[in-house]
């Protein structure tokens, strides 16, 4: 129970740092591009500067949590070494890219979807590097620390219950864009209230939440079951990547919430194509690691 309060405490930490952080960092841009300097940052709102905020007070307190919890190492966080890395990682990729593709190709076929006739190749860039740096983060933050920890208080479905709810929220809970006009020291509070307002509307919880909470679950379940990040984060790299490349390739010709968001991640299709990965990933699970006895 010690470790969840101080996991507690450390998320608390991160928000109020970040709402005091974001609102210097923004000014500081905005002088910055008065002055001809970075002009670029001009463009980007508070939003945004209160979202890189929480990373950064993500990250600046991070060390202080691992000291107070006592972790030292991975095996501290229920981690081992994986002889079996590259397999785990190149499965983790092609477990969740196939069910995700075909379930894009079903929608080019019933012309919800359509291939596009030009393509922005700095795009798919975009797309291959976000597949690589996000689930390395992430998947170490998420799955590797904060399970890590919850896991320790001995109740393993709860732990990744929590933190799947949690990855569920940062993904789901953000304001939208321009959401304060006039950047004061309030502002951060202004974006977080209004961040929450989503919670009130049944048809974006069915078509964001649910599908975030449930892909955040298959994840975790991946790291329990192989006590190694690899194969989660071969997920996850599948999930960003077949979802990006999707979109590449394709635009949309109608709008179906709930049943598809604005991509393959997101609405009531989404969350059937997760179960199906759910089921995949653990068939796979069992016999891999039966043909290892």
């Amino acid at each position: 129970m010690k470790d969840v309060v101080k996991l507690a405490a450390y998320f608390v930490g991160v928000v109020i740092v970040a709402a005091l952080l974001a609102p210097i960092l923004f000014w500081s841009a905005q002088s910055l591009a008065a002055h001809g300097l970075f002009s670029f940052l001009a463009k980007y709102d508070f939003e945004t500067f209160f979202h890189r905020s929480i990373l950064i007070a993500a990250a600046l307190l991070l060390w202080p949590f691992l000291r107070i919890s006592h972790v030292r190492c991975m095996a501290d966080l229920g981690l081992v070494p994986n002889p079996r890395w590259g397999r785990d990682l190149c499965a983790g990729i092609l477990l969740s890219v196939i069910p995700l593709l075909c379930c894009g190709a079903l929608l080019v076929a019933f012309h919800v979807y359509s291939f596009r006739h030009t393509y922005a190749w700095p795009r798919l860039g975009k797309v291959v590097v976000a597949s690589i740096a996000v689930p390395l983060i992430e998947e170490a933050f998420f799955r590797g620390i904060v399970l890590g920890v919850l896991l320790r208080t001995g109740r393993k479905y709860v732990a990744i219950l929590v933190v799947s709810a949690v990855f569920a929220a940062v993904h789901f809970f953000k304001a939208p864009e321009r959401t304060s006009a006039i950047v004061t020291w309030t502002s951060s509070l202004n974006s977080i209230a209004y961040s929450f307002g989503r919670v009130g509307d049944p048809m974006m919880l069915a078509s964001a939440f649910a599908t975030l909470f449930l892909f955040g679950c298959i994840l975790a379940v991946a790291r329990v079951h192989t006590h190694s990040l690899w194969l989660p984060i071969g997920l996850h790299a599948g999930l960003i990547f077949g979802s990006g490349a999707f979109s590449w390739l394709t635009h949309r010709q109608i709008v179906a919430l709930p049943w598809l968001g604005k991509n393959l991640l997101v609405g009531i299709v989404p969350l059937g194509v997760a179960t199906i990965t759910w089921i995949i990933m653990r068939t796979w699970l069992k016999y891999d690691r039966a043909s290892q006895v």
